[in-house]
């Protein structure tokens, strides 16, 4: 079954709210076996929506469209589905005392323009929303499925989970669509071509391998679609195995899960703490590591070391090491690590130094050089990266390669 997401507002097409609807339906879809074979985004302009499901409706089986159902005049959406599909405006009793069940557990005055939204087209199914005052509504015509819901992400997610994603199981004898992910770390996505290319020549069947880079990541991606989930599933496997064995130098999880968070867990199974002293990657690494719910469980704390007076008397960077090597060397960035550890009494630490960019750079220390350090009570590594000349990119690369760094001195010490 082919399926097509169609999302509706002018604040999406100027930049002024991030589509997270698509990506959140498409992996919705896929995982019950729909594929998605095109996403589009329109303005809230009648003949734009009207064109928009016209050319869907060539390629695809099922329409999702999301936005425009609110109840100001902006919200067309509604309007021009009447238009398009025919039928006419009803009130329907179920969606009125669920609006009205909304608005009073909220404290909200019940208007005109709310109560409004219990009119619907006499000819759709209408999906409950328990979660806002739109109602969504499910149209058929010439054996497609055309499904509108609210743009706001919380109302598009429960109707989609608590009623269309089970309807769609019950109308549909779907496919077993299966995806897996491993993510790397360590290797351009250029070389990881290289080294997979035999491997790709050999894939068996409907597998299909995707390169997904990321600054200081590339995530491999299998894919296949089959009609049995036992023997799809025993595919898989058997490729996922294969392309370990090839790149398993690099791999950083078997799962697509975020390095911070893979990190994370590895310093909360072991009972270890981390802290962190960090110069070109200005706070990165503890923003990432605090992004995961949790990490005070093993983060101590954190030092934005960006002068040498911090590095010499927070840290205890030797005076004579930042004149003679400069900050960007491989005796400051030990030195780092070495202070951050004993500052905060943690079990490991995480140290880096170099120059982002855009300027500042030397024949000697050009742009993209880093050195990062990691450090535990037994030891202190430190390698030299060079990244390249983009300063956001480097900052991330610097971040990531950091990360990982520590993953294998935790894995090295505790195997």
């Amino acid at each position: 079954m082919l399926s097509e997401i169609i999302t509706i507002g002018d604040e999406l097409l100027i930049g002024q709210v991030v589509n997270t609807n698509s990506a959140w339906l498409a992996e919705a879809l896929n995982g019950i076996g729909i594929s998605v074979v095109q996403i589009t985004t329109v303005s809230d302009q009648r003949q734009a929506i009207i064109n928009a499901i016209d050319q869907a409706a060539l390629r695809a089986d099922l329409i999702l469209m999301t936005g425009g159902l609110g109840p100001t005049r902006d919200d067309i959406t509604k309007h021009t589905l009447i238009e398009y599909f025919g039928g006419k405006l009803v009130r329907n009793d179920e969606a009125l005392e669920m609006i009205k069940e909304f608005l009073t557990s909220r404290g909200v005055e019940q208007s005109e323009l709310n109560l409004g939204q219990a009119l619907v087209p006499d000819n759709c199914t209408v999906i409950p929303n328990r979660w806002g005052t739109a109602p969504g509504m499910w149209f058929r015509k010439d054996g497609r499925d055309f499904i509108s819901m609210p743009g706001v992400p919380y109302e598009m997610k429960g109707m989609m989970t608590g009623f269309i994603l089970p309807e769609l199981r019950k109308k549909h004898n779907l496919p077993v669509i299966i995806h897996r992910t491993i993510v790397t770390q360590g290797i351009p996505e250029s070389h990881l071509a290289r080294l997979l290319k035999e491997y790709e020549d050999t894939l068996s069947g409907e597998v299909k391998l995707a390169y997904l880079p990321s600054p200081g990541t590339v995530r491999l991606r299998l894919s296949l679609t089959g009609d049995d989930k036992n023997k799809t599933e025993v595919t898989m496997n058997y490729e996922v195995e294969r392309l370990l064995k090839i790149v398993s130098e690099y791999v950083v999880n078997t799962e697509d899960e975020k390095l911070e968070k893979t990190v994370g867990e590895l310093l909360y199974k072991k009972g270890k703490t981390l802290s962190l002293a960090e110069s070109c990657t200005g706070g990165m690494i503890a923003h990432l590591i605090t992004s995961v719910p949790g990490s005070s469980r093993y983060l101590t704390g954190s030092i934005v070391a960006y002068s040498n007076e911090i590095k010499e008397k927070i840290l205890g960077v030797r005076k004579e090491s930042l004149e003679s090597y400069g900050a960007v060397s491989e005796q400051v960035v030990r030195g780092m690590a070495s202070g951050a550890l004993k500052l905060f009494g943690t079990d490991y630490s995480i140290a880096t130094s170099g120059i982002a960019g855009p300027d500042g750079g030397t024949s000697e220390k050009p742009v993209g050089m880093v050195w990062i350090s990691v450090a535990s009570g037994n030891q202190v590594w430190a390698e030299k990266f060079l990244f390249g000349n983009m300063r956001d990119t480097n900052i991330l690369k610097a971040s990531m390669t950091a990360l990982n760094m520590l993953r294998k001195l935790i894995m090295y010490e505790n195997s």
